[in-house]
């Protein structure tokens, strides 16, 4: 296989993996508390990290000290988008969930825009612009008024930009592997606080099992989107990020019967072709520079 079919391999797997492991969560918060649950997974899926990362050399912290407060400053960008997409996710089908997350390249893009001065062209800002029209069609109030969770979407959305326009700006010298494990521990020390306050109830063995297997496929899709970014050309691997509305779709029908109406699908399609455009400028740019 060329590199850029490993590169879109990889990208599509990496999708498959959180979107299973979104599934899976899904499924088992019928059964367990939220904090309960993600204290669970969160448990397991640092051990793993921990282990890799222990094994890879990549645990070491002699960075510059800027990095430092960016890892800091992205760790709490994650668990609030932790929060908010989960809560999100246990009250709205994973399909729309999944279909505002797909504005993440436009919102990256119009960050980068707003806080680094980075310069874009009136097509991109159209794209943009269809995008957010996309996601509202996605998140349109119902006839019972604008969903809670709807918002609990877009904050999600704005927390990852957040963390990513904070990746960004990261040096070289901070392993990725590392990154992730304080990410993760991050988010298991405060879901186990929180889900101590609100209590811990019996797990039954099903649910126990889908937590193990979530936390698994999570740590899945890292490494996938790991090397991906070691192989093939980055904007011809970018765009199969898309497949993971395609993984939402299917198990969101399969798994919970749950199937977006039209208006929805349409709001998707905006949502994936302005991305699928902003990406397609952003390789023609940097091809003419």
């Amino acid at each position: 296989m060329t590199p850029n079919v490993k590169g879109a391999l990889l990208m599509m797997g990496s999708m498959a993996a959180f979107t299973i492991n979104d599934a899976l969560i899904k499924a088992a918060g019928a059964e367990v508390p939220l904090f309960q649950m993600v204290a669970m997974r969160g448990v397991l899926a640092t051990v793993l990290v921990y282990l890799l990362a222990r094994q890879l050399g990549a645990l070491h912290l002699n960075f510059p000290r800027h990095d430092k407060w960016l890892v800091a400053a992205r760790c709490l960008a994650e668990l609030s988008a932790t929060f908010f997409f989960l809560t999100a996710l246990l009250h709205m089908p994973l399909a729309n969930v999944t279909a505002v997350l797909q504005a993440l390249p436009l919102t990256v893009t119009l960050g980068a825009v707003v806080f680094f001065g980075e310069q874009i062209g009136w097509r991109r800002v159209l794209a943009i612009a269809l995008g957010f029209l996309g996601m509202l069609l996605i998140v349109r109030p119902g006839p019972e008024g604008f969903s809670i969770y709807a918002i609990y979407a877009l904050i999600a959305v704005v927390s990852v930009t957040i963390r990513d326009l904070i990746t960004r700006r990261m040096s070289i010298h901070v392993p990725s592997l590392a990154v992730t494990l304080a990410t993760s521990f991050t988010i298991t020390v405060a879901a186990g606080c929180a889900s101590v306050a609100s209590g811990w109830q019996p797990v039954p063995t099903g649910a126990g099992l889908m937590v193990a297997c979530a936390a698994v496929f999570v740590l899945t899709g890292y490494l996938c989107s790991v090397m991906v970014m070691r192989v093939g050309d980055v904007g011809f691997v970018a765009p199969f990020r898309y497949s993971s509305l395609i993984w939402a779709l299917a198990l969101g029908w399969l798994v919970f019967g749950d199937w977006p109406d039209a208006v929805t699908l349409l709001g998707a399609a905006l949502v994936v072709g302005a991305g699928l455009f902003t990406l397609f400028r952003e390789r023609h740019a940097h091809a003419t520079e």
